[in-house]
């Protein structure tokens, strides 16, 4: 059997990472850090002209209609710069469902500008991984032709900058309806949210906010079939993520314990350090086995709930192990929160807790397991 990439996915690969590497030098991001802003316009345009924002996109409205794989493939790039720009909130949240579910004249209104670069995207569904003490919820009244939404959702992706944000909401019934909500609508608000990676996430808030029946995502009620398919293909994005963050802090960390020296040694000689990044190299390369195994059975139309959550898990939980080894065996120099590897330490921090972390992923993979015995002996297989 032949895993090769082919050469459309090897060329997209090599773009992305040319472009990421040009661009989000060690000495930008410093500088970038140091400023206020909280994107890299310069470096959006940049792939808009180059034609991978659109890469998933269907021709017919400026994309290039490739799939999940060279996306996936665009965004480990993205992870080994840890590059400040909305690719996983526009690019996944927004463009795989609205080209899923959406209608011509959706994708017409929202996927062509995204690929020009002019328009952003996100989708509000934090909520997934949340305890349902802290989940916000939107309601939806239906009254004519139209939908009227009141509610609150947080932790919304690079909301303060998007265009439009998927807004699944429940009615009186407690059926769940996609929505696509233009932000500059009447009643909607969005205030920034600070994580540990600056102004990246966004509460939003709607108030008796009116729309026609041309805003639905998919059909009406069916909102939680649109959100199960859409929050495999997010957590697998993230995997992606992860994946490119961790296997570059491994090898900047590799790298500088061959450099620094004590006692006249090289530290990486040292068993203690020896032992501490083989067991990160283990690490990133069960992150990886799983993340194909579920990147490969989504590709090719096979149920991946199972394989999906395992690999979530693995980008959680080796996720943080790794990050904090490649942080400790910097010595002082990874405590600096102006060393490149401590970019590192809090990207995989972050990807690892969105849409549920270590505990949620395991709970849910659980029940899941509980719930079908074959899908529990496939997992026993990986």
């Amino acid at each position: 059997m032949d895993f090769t990439f082919n050469e459309d996915q090897t060329a997209i690969r090599d773009l992305a990472q040319q472009i990421f590497s040009d661009r989000a030098t060690d000495e930008f991001m410093l500088a970038f850090d140091r400023n206020d802003d909280d994107y890299d316009d310069a470096l959006w345009t940049t792939l808009a002209e180059q034609g991978l924002l659109g890469i998933t996109i269907p021709d017919d409205f400026g994309g290039t209609g490739l799939g999940l794989v060279e996306l996936c493939m665009m965004l480990e790039e993205q992870g080994r710069r840890v590059a400040p720009i909305p690719l996983y909130s526009s690019l996944v949240l927004g463009v795989l469902p609205i080209t899923e579910f959406g209608t011509d004249a959706q994708k017409q209104k929202y996927l062509a500008p995204l690929a020009s670069g002019a328009l952003k995207l996100s989708a509000a569904i934090a909520e997934l991984g949340m305890s349902d003490a802290v989940a916000g919820e939107i309601i939806s009244k239906h009254g004519g032709d139209s939908f009227t939404l009141n509610g609150q959702l947080d932790c919304v992706p690079d909301g303060a900058t998007a265009n439009a944000i998927l807004v699944p909401a429940s009615d009186a019934e407690g059926k769940k309806t996609v929505f696509i909500i233009d932000c500059d609508s009447a009643g909607v608000s969005l205030e920034a949210q600070r994580s540990s990676l600056g102004n990246n996430e966004a509460t939003l808030r709607l108030d008796n906010v009116s729309v026609n029946a041309d805003a639905v995502l998919g059909q009406p009620g069916d909102g939680e079939h649109v959100l199960a398919w859409l929050e495999q293909r997010a957590e697998l994005a993230l995997c992606a993520l992860q994946l490119g963050v961790t296997e570059e802090a491994l090898k900047r960390t590799a790298e500088f314990t061959c450099e620094r020296k004590q006692f006249g040694v090289a530290i990486g000689t040292f068993q203690a350090v020896a032992m501490q990044a083989a067991d990160t190299y283990i690490d990133v390369e069960a992150m990886r086995s799983v993340y194909w195994l579920a990147l490969y059975k989504i590709s090719a139309g096979d149920d991946a709930r199972a394989e999906v959550r395992v690999a979530k898990w693995f980008a959680a939980d080796a996720g943080h192990r790794i990050v904090y080894r490649t942080q400790h065996l910097h010595g002082g120099m990874g405590a600096d929160v102006e060393f490149p590897i401590h970019r590192f330490f809090l990207w995989a921090k972050h990807i690892g807790l969105m849409i549920g972390g270590r505990s949620v992923q395991i709970t849910k993979l659980g029940a899941l397991l509980a719930s079908d015995d074959k899908l529990g002996t496939a997992a026993l297989q990986v």
